[in-house]
């Protein structure tokens, strides 16, 4: 989803904090989707939360600037090296690809993440509990069980399914751990499963249509910031193959999707906010420790259940955080 890039010279400690209230500082946000998407509306106003509990509150003594990908992440590396060239102060990140692009675009800049998968295996920190270097944030990193719980909800869902597929993203270093346990659960729970591997475009109708001829009987998606740009049409492609699906991230829900068992968004994103609030007070981004997810949400879309025939068992809609009628 959305990426933020929060930078402060990793030197500027005592006198950062000392010079706050005598200037404006910049927070440069690096975007993945375009200024219209309505859930980088959300995510930036949860960074701004999280900045405003360290004291800084937009417009005041802080600004921010956005850079946006338009789902195109070939352009990651130009829009942060321009904003490295316009001297943000900090970095704010969600995806991977954006995080990288930052990390290589500046070694000085603090870069702060709200949604990466799993940032040591990325190389973007050298361990959770002590980063190093100018890259921390708020990871979506969870445990690889997550897959196993998305295919006891499904099968709660659906109990009549045997066989499913996982999308999964080739270039997602977090997506074969996360197969790997699906498939393991899928055994337990005497399913087939199948993974696909797709990023965008044409790649995706060529993976569901392939589904389809397998006989696919239910999807899960696994969470990817390229799946997250592409919810809308993800959403359509499971209606249209009539394939009901748990994705990895709730906004994949109020895009149309099934159901979703995921890590708050909003609240990585606040969390983020506050260790970016925190690097321009002078913390080092290297001394604080990579958060992982403590939220989790199971969001329910029965306006798509409807269209696809399936009556969802009152237990579960009891257990759901949030219903989307």
């Amino acid at each position: 989803m959305s990426a933020a890039i929060v930078a402060a010279p990793l030197a500027a400690s005592g006198p950062l904090a000392a010079r706050a209230q005598q200037r404006v500082y910049r927070t440069g946000l690096l975007v993945t989707t375009g200024p219209a998407d309505p859930i980088l509306a959300r995510a930036v106003e949860a960074i701004r939360q999280g900045l405003h509990e360290q004291g800084w509150v937009e417009g005041q003594n802080v600004t921010t600037e956005f850079r946006y990908a338009r789902g195109n992440y070939d352009l990651f590396p130009e829009l942060a090296a321009d904003l490295v060239r316009n001297g943000v102060d900090v970095m704010l990140v969600a995806s991977g690809p954006a995080a990288l692009a930052a990390k290589r675009a500046t070694s000085t800049i603090p870069i702060v993440f709200a949604t990466v998968g799993d940032p040591v295996r990325m190389g973007l920190v050298s361990s959770l509990a002590r980063p190093g270097g100018n890259v921390t944030g708020a990871s979506f990193l969870a445990s690889p069980e997550i897959a196993g719980k998305a295919l006891q909800l499904l099968k709660e869902t659906a109990p009549g399914i045997t066989r499913v597929a996982v999308l999964r993203n080739p270039a997602n270093v977090q997506h074969p751990l996360l197969a790997k346990e699906a498939g393991i659960a899928a055994q337990a729970l005497g399913l087939g499963l199948r993974t696909f591997e797709a990023r965008a475009g044409d790649a995706l109708g060529q993976a569901f249509a392939a589904m389809s001829q397998e006989r696919t009987g239910a999807l899960v998606v696994l969470a990817d910031a390229e799946f997250w740009a592409h919810r809308v049409r993800l959403a359509a492609l499971a209606a249209q193959h009539r394939l009901p699906a748990i994705y990895g991230l709730t906004e994949h829900v109020e895009a149309g999707g099934l159901m979703a068992y995921a890590p708050s968004l909003v609240d990585n994103y606040r969390r983020a906010g506050i260790y970016a609030g925190r690097i321009l007070k002078g913390a080092r981004p290297g001394d604080l420790p990579v958060e992982q997810p403590t939220k989790f949400d199971m969001v329910i879309n029965m306006r798509t259940a409807r269209a696809l025939g399936l009556a969802i068992p009152p237990a579960l809609l009891l257990r759901a955080d949030h219903v989307i009628e």
